[in-house]
């Protein structure tokens, strides 16, 4: 029996992926590694800001830049897509209104949930994708037993991002992948050195995404009102003049102009100061309580309240024992969850939390599975 003619055999068409690329070697690598397992990739640079285009602070031209070189040696296409509008309405917006109520929000985690894995999702779907994909360092499982789809931790601790996605649901991580998850950093720096990737010692960016590198105090003076008012430590006492409540987050260190003042009744002469910590803030008094010292009781948070909660699988955990994060980077902490109302839960931790803000994420993990989170709402402090 004669063997089929190949060139007669339909070819089979790869899955056309996306991949988020945004000049950087995560990303970068990710692109590369989806077309060495046969992927059909296209790549994808969105342009989320637009207001400082040529500022010394935007990076974006050289991003770009960086995004068409890569394309080009690893011979992939690719796009650039305008979501200025969407991400000023969605997110930009909330940031701004967070800020002016007192709170410090996170927007990498809202840009990922309303931008990355939603506007840029719908983008690529329309364009016949079947799959996404992102330089994160997290992962995607299908849990056989469950039928969930399941968002773990990066292999690399110490790169982890599952704390910015844990607002994916089942159909965003249904369709995601994240190549670099299993990845160490030292890993994907080697393998964009060995092909020769032009961004391969490129920089890893630490701004929040519209704000780049530029000054962050700086920037938030173009868009919320200033009020001065007084700084004051526990004992009533001014110290110091705060130029609007907006400007600090709790825990703050720098940038508060009191470093040389002595705690009441400290003694004088040699020694170090103890330095001082954002504890508190009085929005209704325009007041900012700062306290001596790294644990003081007013940093200290036995107990936390959450609202406006997303969970991966659709519904709220089991009340039970987990572990949680209320910062990024922050090592997973021991500790009790409950939830009231569909939306809202309460962590009781095992070990005392230093300076639990709210408007940040509370995320909540089983072992290396990212469950989801909610919005810090409120923080119990020992005094």
């Amino acid at each position: 029996m004669s063997q089929p003619n190949s060139s007669s055999i339909p070819p089979i068409k790869p899955n056309k992926v996306v991949i988020g690329m945004s000049g950087g070697v995560d990303s970068s690598v990710a692109a590369w590694m989806l077309k060495q397992q046969g992927y059909e990739v296209i790549g994808l640079f969105m342009k989320n800001w637009e207001d400082d285009d040529n500022d010394e602070y935007c990076s974006a031209r050289q991003d770009w830049l960086d995004v068409v070189s890569v394309a080009d040696l690893i011979g992939i296409d690719v796009e650039a897509v305008n979501f200025a509008a969407e991400y000023r309405e969605r997110v930009f917006a909330e940031f701004l209104r967070e800020y002016a109520a007192g709170r410090t929000p996170n927007p990498d985690v809202l840009c990922n949930a309303e931008i990355k894995f939603k506007s840029f999702l719908d983008h690529a779907m329309h364009v016949g994708a079947e799959k996404i994909a992102t330089g994160h360092y997290a992962r995607v499982r299908l849990n056989e037993a469950t039928g969930l789809h399941e968002l773990l931790k990066g292999l690399d601790n110490s790169k982890d991002q599952s704390y910015f996605l844990h607002r994916l649901n089942q159909s965003q991580l249904s369709k995601t992948l994240f190549p670099v998850g299993e990845l160490l950093k030292t890993q994907v720096r080697q393998i964009a050195e060995e092909i020769g990737l032009p961004n391969a010692k490129k920089k890893d960016s630490t701004g929040i995404c519209f704000i780049g590198e530029r000054p962050f105090r700086d920037f938030l003076n173009r868009y919320i009102s200033k009020e001065p008012g007084p700084i004051k430590d526990p004992t009533g006492r001014t110290i110091g003049k705060h130029v609007g409540l907006s400007f600090y987050t709790l825990g703050q260190r720098q940038g508060l102009g009191i470093g040389g003042i002595k705690e009441k009744g400290a003694q004088r002469g040699g020694g170090e100061h103890t330095p001082w910590f954002v504890a508190r803030k009085d929005m209704d008094k325009n007041i900012l309580w700062v306290v001596q010292g790294h644990d003081h009781p007013w940093l200290l948070s036995p107990q936390l309240d959450a609202a406006d909660a997303s969970w991966c699988s659709g519904t709220a955990p089991m009340a039970g024992h987990y572990a949680a994060k209320t910062r990024y980077r922050q090592a997973d902490a021991a500790c009790a969850f409950a939830s009231s109302k569909d939306f809202e839960f309460s962590l009781n931790f095992n070990d005392h939390q230093w300076a639990v803000t709210p408007g940040q994420s509370a995320v909540l993990y089983d072992g290396e599975v990212c469950l989801g989170g909610g919005v810090i709402n409120a923080a119990t402090t020992l005094v």
